[in-house]
Order: C-alpha cells, then structure tokens, then sequence
C-alpha cells in the first residue's frame, strides 16, 4: 500500500481524544458554525419548534457519536426529511400543529424502535435493493418541495394553510407579486451569499462556512429593518417611478425561541397509535430516515482519506437509539448528515470526536445565547433550505442521470412525479417498479429478478474466483454482496462475467465500489469478459447487456 493507507490510522475512543483532540475540536467547531442555522431551519421547515433540531444534534453528538460504527459522519437533522415530518404533522394534527407536532413525536419514538431493530438485525444491507435513480429521484423531488414551501418564507409570505403541494406551487407567482421587500431583501441576500460562496476558490475563505455569513448577514439586516418592533413602512416612498408598497415587519419574522432552553422539551402523544395515519408516518420516517443516513454513511466512508468502512448495522442502531431519545424530550428525527459530514471531513477530521464536540458546542450556544438565536430572520434560514434544495434537484443532477442511460432518466423522473403526485413511500414504489419492468422488458427471466445464479472458488491461495450467470441487478445482488464480505484480504479477484447477459448500473456500482475498496487494502481486482458487453451509456458505470453475437470462449 502506498499514500494515506500506509499512515497509521487514527485510534480511537479515549485514545483518540487524547491523539487528535486539536483536530477534532476545531472540525467541531466549524460544524457547529454550520450546523446551528440549518437546524434550526429544517425544524422549523418540518412545523416542528425552531429549538427541536437543535436538541436532535446535541443528541446526534454528544450520545450517537459515542455508540455509532463510523468515524467521521455528523448526525443530526436532515431536509430530506422535511417532507416526512411536515407530513405527518400536518395529517396527525388535523389543523393544529401543537397537536400534530406531539403525535409525530410518537410516531419518531415507534419508528426508532423499528430502526434499533433493523440494525441488531444487520438489515444495513438492504439499502442495497434501492436502485441509485430511484433514491436520487426521491431527494430530487423533496428538494423541489422544499423550494415550493421555502420560497414563499424567502419572500415574506406564507401559503394559504393545509395547501396542497400543487397549490403551494401555483400561489409562488401571488407571493412575488406581494412580496414583503425588506424581508425579501434578507432572502435574497442569504441565497446570493450561499451562489457566490459556492463559486469561491480560495481554501482560507471556505473555511468560513457560507451559512454563517448568511446568518450573520440576516441578523444585520434584521436590526438596520428593526424587525424587533412590529412597524408598518413604506419602501421607497420618495422613488416616483415606483407605486408605494406598504408592508408590515415584526417579530413573526424572526425565529421564536424561549430564553429557557429547558423549557423546550416536549412530550409525545401516543393517543393516534392506532389510527392508519400514525403508521404512515412511521414507516414513512423509519424507512426514510433508514435509507437516508446508510447512503450518506457509504458516501462520507469514500470521503474518509483513512479508507475506513462504517459498520452500517452498528451506525443504524446507533441513529435509533438517537431518535429514541430525541423524540421522547422533543427533537426530530436524525440521520448520517452529508453536509456536515463532508465539512466535517474537510476540515480535517480524525474520529468520531469531532462529532462529539460539534453535539456539545450546540449544547453550550443555546444555553448560553439564546436572544441571539431569536434575532435570525426567518428569511435567511429559508434561503439556506432554497438552496440546499436547489442541489438536490439542479439540472446537473439531470444530466448526471441521464449521462448513465435513458432508462436511468426515465426512472429518476417517474420517482419525481410520483412523489410529488402521491407522497414518498408510493413515489419510491412506483420508481422501483418502473425498473424492475424495464429489467423484465430487457428479457430478464421471472426466476432471475430476486436471485443470482453465482459461484465463488478459491482457486489457489492467492486467487479467488467469482463466476455469475444470468441477470446481475439491483433486486438479486444481497446474496452476492453477503457472500463478498468475508473474502481474505490482499487477494486477486476475478470476476467472470462472460455468461452474465446483464448488468445493470446498481451492479456496476457495488463492482467499482468493492474494486476501489479491496485494491486500496492491498488487493487486485479482474473483470473477465466485460468486452462482450456493450453498455447503454456512454458512462463507465452505465448499465450494460451481452452482445448478441457474444461467445462464452
């Protein structure tokens, strides 16, 4: 091994403390800066208290980072799951959201259970059987909804309450008409802020985190607009080629946090536990959530520059136990970051600490400064959720998926219109169906979709051969993923793919992974018959099928 692998790898527990404090405290540090905004948007994005993700990151640093299997990853509240909570806040409270927010506590609590479960179960591995547009399709279209919702908070207007989303949408048009112009002004700033700071080079001034200037920007500006006094005022009254807009500002436009942060904790209402409606918002979260955070755990794990590998089962259980505890005192439900989790990897680093003191600094901040909280605009939290929402749905993500095949597009853009049509579980459905027709289109047997026919020999003591016949793809490859994880180290692998007449981009996925990981261990890898495949992309990792006039010699 050579680079980064050869170092040794950073210890840890208390070892690790005491090792890498400094690095550690200062990525904490940097995390809390950008942490402490987006949770208290997201919260309020979700019709949960502003004060409640705050306490689902205390919890995902200070308890989760001490019991999860990764090194690197920050827990805490995630916009990927505004949509499930809002959800079911706003179909369990019926109109009231004090009500529905104490029932969707409940419904986190089951939910928790389930995932504690599915982690001592070492169900980490069926976040395989996603397919990877399906799942991107699914975070497309949550990032389209938080625009719908959050644009309206950007411009200083709401949506008339109980809207529909496709109502949400067609009431943007209203809500630029009759925008509020000084609290569009600290929107506007936030997501102008957020453009050009992802357009900085510089690695002195990323350090900075962009959501802190936002925050910072917005509190200067809410004090220049008194926002503190509620006031009406005219903008530009002295401007003649402009009619004169009377608006109103106040305190409604600014976050609503007590002084005393203790009297934040709520209690779940577990009265609707029997209602169909209370177990939609279970699964919805406990599925949602699951897959979320065991996707961005895999994705921190290829950011990790030690190449170490997250127990997946051990990280679930760890995120349950997390959101056991949280929606018991009041806190949302939390996943394995990737925000934060890449930040926190960026700014250097070394173990599961640094999570720890980013949990903690939060813990400090809110008991300590709680006016300052209540100083940030609404406006300028909503422009950070506009824009994380925008690059979970921007065009590049479109032509990503498009670059790995049409069939790869279509998938992504049938889960978008599910979920928006219907909600995430039926979009996320629909989506899996529509690839398993087109597997069954592209002649896959009825007998190959849930299993693969493969074969793995020890050759000699340095080779190990994996032969695979029929379909590979997303629906049968567990057995194959189980039986690859107990292969020796510092072997060569060769797979033999001459008889296997497809493969489809979920495969080629686990195939480059698996490479990337057992080469960087000090292992080979071998592709046998790949040439007899041609691929429906241009894309490395396209799905691809055997050549009608391939031979298997």
């Amino acid at each position: 091994m050579n680079g980064i692998n050869s170092l040794a790898l950073p210890k840890t527990g208390l070892a690790g403390l005491k090792e890498n404090w400094r690095n550690d405290l200062l990525s904490g540090f940097l995390v809390f800066l950008i942490a402490m905004p987006l949770c208290l948007g997201i919260s309020m994005a979700s019709g949960f208290p502003p004060s409640a993700g705050i306490i689902t990151a205390i919890i995902g640093g200070v308890l989760v980072s001490r019991l999860s299997g990764s090194f690197v990853t920050v827990n805490g509240p995630a916009a990927g799951l505004i949509v499930v909570v809002l959800g079911a806040v706003q179909s369990l409270g019926e109109g009231d959201a004090m009500v529905g927010y104490r029932y969707t506590l409940a419904a986190i609590v089951v939910a928790s259970a389930f995932q504690i479960l599915m982690g001592l179960f070492k169900a980490g591995r069926l976040s395989s059987f996603f397919p990877a547009s399906v799942v991107h399709g699914m975070l497309a279209a949550i990032g389209i909804i938080i625009m719908a919702k959050q644009i309206h908070v950007v411009l200083g207007n709401a949506p008339a309450k109980d809207s529909s989303l496709i109502s949400t949408i067609a009431q943007i048009p209203n809500s630029f008409i009759n925008l509020n112009p000084e609290i569009a002004i600290i929107g506007f700033s936030g997501l102008a802020i957020l453009i050009v700071w992802s357009l900085v080079k510089n690695p002195l001034l990323k350090m900075i985190p962009a959501p802190l200037i936002v925050v910072l920007v917005g509190i200067g500006l809410g004090r220049w607009f008194d926002l503190d006094h509620e006031h009406l005022y005219l903008f530009l009254p002295d401007a003649t080629f402009l009619p004169h807009h009377e608006a109103t500002v106040g305190p409604k436009f600014l976050v609503a946090i007590s002084d005393n942060f203790m009297s934040s904790f709520y209690f779940p209402d577990f009265g609707k536990i029997a209602t169909l409606e209370f177990w939609e918002a279970v699964v919805s979260i406990c599925l949602v959530g699951s897959l979320e955070s065991l996707l961005s755990a895999m994705a921190v794990d290829k950011l990790d520059p030690y190449k170490r590998h997250s127990n997946l089962d051990k990280d679930l259980t760890a995120v349950g136990v997390g959101n056991l505890l949280s929606g018991l005192i009041g806190g949302l439900p939390m996943i394995a970051e990737i925000v934060r989790s890449s930040a926190n990897v960026n700014n250097g680093a070394k173990t599961a600490w640094a999570n720890f003191f980013h949990g903690l600094l939060l813990l400090l901040f809110v008991a300590l400064f709680p006016r300052l909280i209540h100083s940030i605009p609404l406006a300028a939290l909503a422009s950070l959720l506009v824009f994380t929402g925008f690059r979970l749905a921007s065009p590049k993500e479109f032509g990503k998926v498009f670059g790995l095949g049409k069939e790869q597009l279509i998938m992504f853009i049938i889960t978008i219109i599910g979920v928006i049509a219907t909600d995430l579980l039926v979009g996320v459905f629909i989506g899996i169906v529509t690839k398993i027709c087109i597997h069954l289109f592209r002649g896959v047997k009825i007998s190959n979709l849930f299993k693969m026919d493969f074969e793995i020999i020890k050759q000699n003591n340095d080779t190990i051969w994996i032969g695979i016949n029929g379909a590979a793809i997303f629906s049968n490859m567990l057995g194959l993923k189980d039986a690859m994880k107990n292969l020796e180290q510092g072997k060569t692998v060769i797979f033999e793919l001459n008889q296997a007449y497809l493969l489809d981009h979920t495969v080629m996925e686990f195939f480059h992974d698996f490479q990337h990981n057992y080469e960087a261990q000090g292992g080979k890898c071998q592709f046998l018959g790949m040439d007899y495949h041609e691929p429906f992309a241009d894309h490395p990792r396209a799905a691809r099928r055997i050549k009608q006039n391939a031979t298997s010699h």
